[in-house]
């Protein structure tokens, strides 16, 4: 049995530690609050924009002349990562990595094989994971987190642009965690390069023919850049409200399980005490009763 000063030394360590996780749980809730209204507020944009591109390059004439528009043989694909800078927010970093690797296996496997998938990743954390694993990583937007902003995430959409424009990828695919709810988070993979030309239903509103001014190939031509650029946006904000709603469950769950652990060990310290007690009282009572007889 451990001593009562083991014991207390524990208890004190426990403590220390269950004020930490409450106070990141705080701090977690409070970014999580304004990350929420972010993709909140952003998320019908984007999804509104891409739903118009999609609807309107299956029209133009000339979309297929758009350089994120063509279609080519998957030799080098660029897999865009969001994970956090930061750990102790539960499965998320793990989640997003697993995904991405799941994503491999399943259609790019070969590409794996000839060193031809390159990881552009978007936290610390993940990049980590993937040099550890032995991929080309490229590292130059980590401290997207640090000043989350559209410039920041916009010069990371014109990398992976550029990149597939002059053929250096093939088709470029961003994996993030989606933000459901803070105790919910789903891992998406959506492609990014090239832009898939989407026709809508027959008879729904999206079908109806419009009166484009400019041209119809002009508009595409400008929407095109700025709603790689949006959806790459909004992934990142899914990823930084679901980072925080992560971190919050996982500061929660540890705190709680420090309050269990507190009573087990004070409980611990109880009886120890009580048995020390009773130690010191049988030996004074056989001290006494050894005077007594002497």
């Amino acid at each position: 049995m451990a001593s009562l000063k083991e014991v207390r030394a524990r208890i004190s360590s426990i403590n220390s530690t269950q004020q930490i996780t409450k106070a990141m749980k705080m701090v977690a809730a409070a970014k999580l609050r304004r990350a929420q209204e972010n993709i909140t507020q952003l998320r019908p944009y984007a999804q509104k924009l891409s739903q118009m591109l999609g609807t309107v390059s299956a029209g133009a004439e000339t979309a297929s002349e758009s350089p994120y528009q063509q279609q080519r043989s998957i030799e080098r694909v660029l897999l865009i990562v969001v994970t956090s800078d930061r750990g102790l927010c539960g499965a998320f970093n793990t989640n997003a990595v697993k995904g991405a690797l799941a994503l491999i296996d399943e259609k790019y496997s070969s590409q794996a094989r000839s060193g031809n998938v390159e990881i552009m990743a978007i936290g610390k954390k993940g990049a980590e994971a993937f040099l550890r694993r032995g991929f080309k990583v490229n590292t130059s937007h980590l401290d997207i987190f640090g000043s989350l902003n559209f410039t920041t995430v916009r010069a990371a959409a014109e990398d992976a642009m550029d990149g597939f424009a002059n053929g250096r990828y093939d088709v470029v695919e961003v994996i993030y965690n989606e933000f459901k709810n803070a105790a919910m988070q789903i891992v998406r993979a959506e492609q990014m390069l090239p832009i898939v030309a989407t026709t809508p239903p027959a008879g729904s509103s999206a079908s109806i023919n419009y009166i484009f001014e400019p041209s119809e190939v002009e508009i595409v031509t400008e929407l095109i850049p700025k709603t790689i650029k949006i959806q790459l946006y909004k992934a990142v904000l899914d990823s930084n409200a679901s980072e925080h709603g992560a971190r919050m469950t996982a500061m929660d769950k540890a705190t709680e399980n420090a309050g269990e652990l507190l009573k087990e060990l004070r409980l611990v310290y109880n009886r120890t005490r009580q048995a020390a007690i009773t130690t010191e009282i049988l030996e004074i009572v056989g001290g006494a009763e050894a005077l007594a007889s002497a």
